[in-house]
């Protein structure tokens, strides 16, 4: 939704005022990005391991902008370079650790060893799917492959869980074991086409 052209100009409308707020009152567009990531990990491990799932995902609702905030506030001063993007990447992964690592807790004080094992595949997958990426890329390959990236992720496992949290049974760790069908399918998918560019160089 947010690559739609339409949306975005309407949330650059929202978003926009409250950057330049921000940047009055001297934070800066990596403290938000920080903000953001803390605010999403402590939602998630405070009320994720408990099966509290709809007030920790409400609660990340508030820090979800936080990327188009730090973005604007960037362009807003004139900012460019690889940094940020870094950055924002960097913490992205803290706060997918923190989401996943949760759910894992909660399925280990709850669930069976399978949606344990699911969860743990989701937890582990997700950062080598990551890192595949970045590592082909250092060497100059290209690895954008593949049917499970982050946002599919996350929107897998968070929607999943929130309708979980709302009493219906059995959702969460059936979406767990699709997704973690899913992170395998996608290792692999990532690690053939690296394969295939690196034969053929």
């Amino acid at each position: 939704m947010l690559n739609q052209t339409n949306a975005r100009s309407v949330l650059a409308k929202v978003v926009e005022p409250v950057a330049k707020g921000l940047l009055k009152i001297g934070l800066s567009p990596d403290a938000v990005t920080f903000i953001g990531t803390v605010g999403v990990s402590a939602a998630a491990l405070f009320f994720f391991p408990d099966g509290r799932f709809v007030p920790g995902i409400l609660i990340m609702v508030l820090f979800v902008f936080s990327d188009m905030l730090d973005a604007t506030m960037a362009r807003l001063q004139g900012r460019t370079g690889v940094w940020g993007a870094f950055l924002d990447s960097t913490l992205d992964r803290i706060a997918d650790g923190a989401i996943f690592g949760a759910v894992l807790i909660w399925a280990v004080r709850s669930q069976s060893v399978y949606v344990q094992g699911a969860a743990l595949i989701c937890l582990v997958g997700g950062f080598v799917i990551s890192y595949a990426r970045a590592r082909a890329e250092s060497v100059g390959l290209d690895c954008s492959v593949g049917i499970a990236e982050r946002t599919e992720r996350l929107l897998i496992v968070l929607v999943a869980a929130f309708v979980y949290g709302l009493g219906v049974p059995y959702l969460l760790p059936v979406a767990l074991y699709v997704l973690a069908a899913l992170v395998l399918i996608t290792v692999y998918q990532r690690l053939a086409h690296v394969y295939r560019q690196a034969q053929a160089a």
